[in-house]
C-alpha cells in the first residue's frame, strides 16, 4: 500500500487521490443489487490523459487491479471496486473538446454529464440522441462503457451507433487511437465498436468522437390506456408492422404506473392496466400520432389521448423517466432487470413476468423500450427478509430465462458486470466466451483491467 501510494504520488496532485477509509468506501461500488464489492486501496481523480496512463504504468508495475468508473449509475456491479483495488473514476475529465456542426460531430473526455452534452450540442442546433433515464447524471464515459440505450432508441439507435473513435489508455500505459473523425471508415478491425460494452475491462476510454444529428422538431406525445398488457403489446406489433418510426414507444404497466402517482401525484390513470406512449418528432408529428392513435384503438385502447403541446409531452415523458426511480421506492430494495426480446415476443414477456411474480409472491413492475422489445422488470422486495431476498433472486433468474427462451437477449443496455456473468455465459456458450476471453487476454494480459467482470 505505501509503495503504491507513494509511486502514485510522483506525478499525481495530492487533490487526485482519496484515502480516507470512509470517503473510498463510497466509490466501492454503483447502484446494482446483489453483487459484490471489495474495498479499495486508494480512488484516483486524473485530470489528463497522462495521469491516467501514470496510473496504469504504476498499476502494471505493481500488479494491481483497476477498476473504472463513471458516475455509478450503472446496474449491473459492473463499476464495482475489488479488494486492493485502485478505483479510477474519470469524473473529473469532464470537457467537451470541440462542437463540429460541419462534420456533425463532438470530442468529448468521459466524465462529461450526457444532459450536459445534449444541451451544448443542442445550442448548435445539432442533437446526441442517447438518453438514458439518468442522463442527468450518468456520464459519457460509464454510456460507452455499457453501451448504454434509452428513451430514443427505437428511432435512433444506441451509443454504439453514435461513437466514431476512442481514445483509449490500455492496461499497460500505452494509449490507443481508435476510429474515426469521418462519417465513413473501414479501415482495419472496429476496435472502437469492440469498446463500446467492454465495461472498462479492455481499457480506459480518455476521449470519445461522436456522432451527432440535426436537431429534430420538438416532439408530441399521445398516452393510451389498455385493459392488458397484451393488448398493449399487439398496439406496439402493429405500429412498427404499419411502418411508423415513433422517436420513442415506451410501456408502463399497472405497478409501475401506480408507483410514479404514488411517488409525485403525476394524474396517471391508475385504472389501466397498461400505459403506451409514443411519440413523434416529425414536421407533423399531430397527423402521426392520429394514425397511431386508430391502431391503438383498433388493438383495445381504452382511452388515446394525445397531447396538445410539447410541454404536456414532456409532462409525460417525466411520468416515464421517473418509473425506476418510483418502483425503488416501493419496497427497502429492487433488482432492476434488462431482458431485451423481439418485438413480436413483447407479450409474451410481459405476460410470463407477471406469472413469475405470482409464482414468487412478489411484486414486480414493468416499464419498457417497448419499440426496441427492450424490458425493464423491477423486483421490488425487503432485503431485511432472508426469504423475500432468496426469491427475488430467484425471480430475477426466471425473468433472464424465460427471455432467453423467447429468443432474447440478457441485457439491452444495462451490461453484464457481476449481476448477470452466468447468464452471459449461458447466452454465448463455451465457444463465445473462450474467445471473449481471448480478446481480453489480448489487450490486458495481466487481468487488471476490472477483474471478475463480465466472465
Amino acid at each position: 500500500m505505501s509503495d503504491l501510494l507513494e509511486r502514485l504520488r510522483t506525478e499525481l496532485p495530492a487533490e487526485a487521490l482519496i484515502t480516507d477509509p470512509d470517503v473510498t468506501a463510497s466509490y466501492a461500488h454503483d447502484m446494482a443489487s446483489f453483487c459484490a464489492a471489495g474495498t479499495p486501496a486508494v480512488v484516483v481523480l486524473p485530470r489528463t490523459v497522462e495521469q491516467v496512463q501514470h496510473v496504469m504504468r504504476t498499476a502494471t508495475a505493481l500488479r494491481v487491479p483497476v477498476v473504472p468508473q463513471g458516475a455509478r449509475t450503472g446496474l449491473s456491479g459492473a463499476a464495482n471496486a475489488s479488494d486492493g483495488c485502485i478505483v479510477l473514476s474519470l469524473v473529473k475529465m469532464d470537457r467537451i473538446l470541440e462542437i463540429s456542426p460541419v462534420d456533425r460531430i463532438a470530442v468529448v473526455e468521459p466524465g462529461v454529464v450526457n444532459a450536459v452534452l445534449s444541451r451544448a450540442v443542442n445550442e448548435h442546433g445539432l442533437y446526441y440522441p442517447p438518453d438514458p433515464s439518468s442522463w442527468e447524471t450518468c456520464t459519457i464515459g460509464g454510456n460507452i462503457g455499457t453501451a448504454s440505450g434509452g428513451l430514443c432508441c427505437v428511432k435512433y439507435g444506441v451509443t454504439a451507433e453514435y461513437v466514431l473513435g476512442l481514445d483509449v489508455v490500455l492496461a499497460d500505459g500505452r494509449l490507443l487511437t481508435t476510429g474515426r473523425r469521418t462519417a465513413k471508415g473501414v479501415a482495419g478491425y472496429d476496435l472502437t465498436r469492440l469498446l463500446v460494452g467492454s465495461e472498462g475491462s479492455l481499457g480506459i476510454i480518455v476521449k470519445a468522437v461522436l456522432a451527432l444529428k440535426p436537431q429534430p422538431p420538438q416532439q408530441l406525445v399521445l398516452a393510451a390506456e389498455f385493459p392488458s398488457a397484451a393488448t398493449a403489446c399487439d398496439a406496439v406489433c402493429r405500429i412498427m408492422e404499419r411502418g411508423h418510426t415513433p422517436s420513442l414507444l415506451e410501456l408502463m404497466d399497472r405497478t409501475t404506473v401506480r408507483a410514479v402517482n404514488e411517488l409525485a401525484s403525476m394524474g396517471l390513470p391508475e385504472t389501466t392496466e397498461a400505459l403506451l406512449l409514443c411519440a413523434f418528432d416529425t414536421p407533423a408529428p399531430a397527423a402521426d400520432l392520429a394514425a397511431v392513435g386508430a391502431l391503438c384503438t383498433a388493438a383495445g385502447a381504452t382511452e388515446v389521448v394525445p397531447a396538445d403541446d410539447p410541454a404536456e409531452s414532456e409532462l409525460l415523458l417525466q411520468a416515464r423517466r421517473m418509473s425506476l426511480t418510483a418502483l425503488e421506492a416501493v419496497t427497502s430494495a429492487t433488482m432492476i432487470d434488462d431482458v431485451c426480446v423481439p418485438r413480436s415476443q413483447l407479450g409474451a414477456m410481459l405476460e410470463g413476468t407477471a406469472a413469475i411474480a405470482e409464482e414468487y409472491g412478489l411484486t414486480i413492475g414493468v416499464c419498457s423500450h417497448a419499440g426496441d422489445g427492450n424490458t425493464h422488470p423491477v423486483v421490488c422486495f425487503d432485503h431485511t427478509d432472508p426469504d423475500e431476498s432468496r426469491r427475488a433472486r430467484e425471480s430475477f433468474d426466471a425473468i433472464m430465462a424465460l427471455g432467453l427462451e423467447l429468443g432474447g437477449t440478457i441485457t439491452g443496455e444495462h451490461g453484464v458486470g457481476v449481476l448477470k456473468k452466468e447468464w452471459l455465459a449461458r447466452e454465448l456458450g463455451e465457444t463465445g466466451i473462450a474467445l471473449q476471453r481471448s480478446i481480453k487476454a489480448a489487450f490486458d494480459p495481466l487481468g487488471l483491467l476490472n477483474p471478475g467482470k463480465l466472465f
